[in-house]
């Protein structure tokens, strides 16, 4: 369900990100942390290949969510002050992005009874005012600047490659693969022509805008004033 699904990325993930930052400093060995550091970034690069080749929008967004909280976990590894803010920035911005990504999938698979990307195109037409909200969760999915989710990920990538040099290159093939799949969803969904499911597509209602407004506003808020998170 839709409901389950936003919960879990906006909630439920980050308790996981949570409970690392406080068992780490005490209970994980040093040696322990080499591997799992060098799984959580591998698998950066992993569910970012995996979302090129979906074809399912939910399970996109869903192993999306996956690439990031490795991020998450590798700065939160390595509990440096820097690294530990970072995450806690990213945790915050990515439980808006994907919560918006669902609720926005849920949208078009409302109108469309099928979660296939190819059965999405032309949303633009039908929808236009909703392809602005995709437009904002596309854009801080892939840490466009200056959005909040750039910060966290600055701060990550920064204190990895302080940790070990040769982290940039997983970190920095995440994030392009990240952008490269990202805007391929965009453009699949809301660009295009029409399709006969999508021809059939409604104008988005007021809650669903209303649930929109939700998730943007604390974006932008937290975009221009970074510090009301501390």
């Amino acid at each position: 369900p839709i409901a389950g699904s936003m919960v879990l990325a906006a909630v439920l993930l980050k308790l996981g990100g949570y409970g690392i930052i406080r068992v780490a400093p005490t209970n994980i060995s040093t040696i322990l942390i080499y591997p799992a550091i060098a799984m959580a970034t591998w698998g950066i690069i992993m569910t970012g290949l995996t979302c090129l080749r979906k074809t399912d929008l939910k399970a996109l967004i869903a192993y999306s969510s996956v690439g990031h909280m490795g991020l998450v976990a590798s700065a939160t590894l390595i509990q440096t002050p820097w690294s530990t803010s970072g995450a806690v920035i990213l945790m915050i911005a990515h439980g808006l992005t994907s919560s918006m990504l669902f609720c926005l999938a849920n949208m078009l698979y409302e109108r469309t009874n099928t979660r296939m990307l190819i059965a999405m195109r032309g949303m633009h037409k039908a929808m236009p005012l909703m392809t602005s909200y995709w437009l904002i969760a596309s854009l801080t999915n892939l840490a466009l600047p200056p959005t909040i989710n750039l910060v966290g990920e600055i701060q990550i990538m920064t204190t990895l490659f302080n940790w070990s040099p040769l982290t940039i290159m997983m970190t920095a093939t995440g994030a392009a693969v990240t952008a490269i799949y990202t805007l391929q969803m965009f453009m699949t969904t809301q660009q295009g022509h029409m399709t006969k499911d999508s021809k059939e597509a409604y104008p988005a209602q007021t809650r669903e805008l209303l649930t929109m407004i939700l998730h943007a506003l604390p974006i932008l808020l937290l975009t221009l004033n970074l510090e009301l998170i501390y």
